[in-house]
């Protein structure tokens, strides 16, 4: 019988490339490993696994009755309607933990961290297993894109590490310049609807009861989407009715400028200032150095509620 591996829901390149490493280190400890994923790839993850020459993992979004391994998350919110009703077997993350909760024992890999990767990259090195090439370069692009190249607040000297070691096995030195072109790929917006902007890398949060949807566009300029600013606001008013959300806040993220462009449609907004520290005109407002949503704004918001 096969396991799955998945990460959260609007799966970035920690929880695609995450669920493809993890499943192979599983099968070559001897478990019958299968990676999932439980939506669309974005344009960043569509260039790794081009890159590397791997094959995207099968779309699955139903897992009652399954035994699974879940990555890069806890939130009973990013995952599977049914997952109540499937055996989680362990979690590997680098969240806070969530509000998932099992029945029986399971494997916990839960590290404060850079990237779901750095702590898989742990785990081959405890059981001593040897990395592929083509996934330590899909692992070592994942860390670079969860640390935004070093920059973002998240990073530590173990992701670092973990990608200098990784481009060794995969034989990229220069990977800096690997994820500049992963980032110009990222950065793609032409032809891209608002919505497909707002949900590229989004996740909700059940924050006491209340609903928060929180959203991350990172680009190397955010400048060519100036004129689309309305336009997003007006779709984010749409998800917060059709979510039935009390908030929901985009950040629009210059990797360049080492800040982010903050967009908030909420009941009550003055919540969103309070927890970061800023004044809203328009919906908007600069939030210079911010580049994590899980270490800049989650933890400074969850108690406004």
């Amino acid at each position: 019988m096969s396991t799955y591996i998945f990460g959260h829901k609007n799966p970035d390149s920690d929880s695609i490339v995450g669920a493809i490493s993890l499943a192979y280190l599983k099968n070559k400890l001897g478990e019958n490993c299968i990676p999932t994923r439980q939506g669309k790839i974005s344009a960043e993850t569509k260039f790794i696994l081009e890159k590397f020459k791997a094959e995207t993992p099968e779309l699955k979004t139903s897992y009652a009755g399954e035994s699974v391994y879940i990555v890069d998350f806890s939130d009973l919110a990013q995952a599977p309607e049914d997952i109540k009703e499937a055996t989680i077997l362990g979690i590997v993350d680098h969240h806070k933990l969530g509000d998932i909760t099992t029945d029986t024992p399971l494997e916990c890999w839960i590290r404060p961290i850079g990237c779901s990767n750095t702590v898989i990259k742990e785990m081959y090195d405890y059981h001593k297993v040897e990395i592929p090439k083509d996934i330590a370069g899909m692992m070592m692009c994942a860390i670079l894109s969860d640390t935004v190249i070093f920059k973002s607040p998240t990073c530590t000297k173990i992701d670092t590490k973990a990608v200098k070691e990784l481009s060794e096995i995969c034989g990229i030195s220069d990977y800096k310049a690997l994820a500049m072109e992963m980032f110009i790929a990222k950065s793609a917006v032409i032809g891209a609807s608002a919505r497909d902007l707002n949900t590229r890398d989004y996740k909700e949060f059940d924050m006491n009861g209340i609903k928060v949807g929180i959203g991350q566009l990172e680009m190397v300029d955010i400048s060519v989407l100036k004129s689309r600013i309305n336009e997003l606001l007006l779709d984010m008013k749409l998800m917060k009715q059709e979510n039935k959300l009390h908030t929901v806040i985009i950040l629009l993220t210059d990797i360049m400028k080492e800040g982010s462009q903050l967009l908030v449609v909420s009941d009550d907004a003055s919540r969103v200032e309070k927890a970061l520290n800023t004044k809203l005109q328009n919906s908007q407002a600069w939030l210079d150095g911010v580049l994590s949503r899980k270490k800049q704004v989650v933890p400074f918001l969850q108690p406004q509620f």
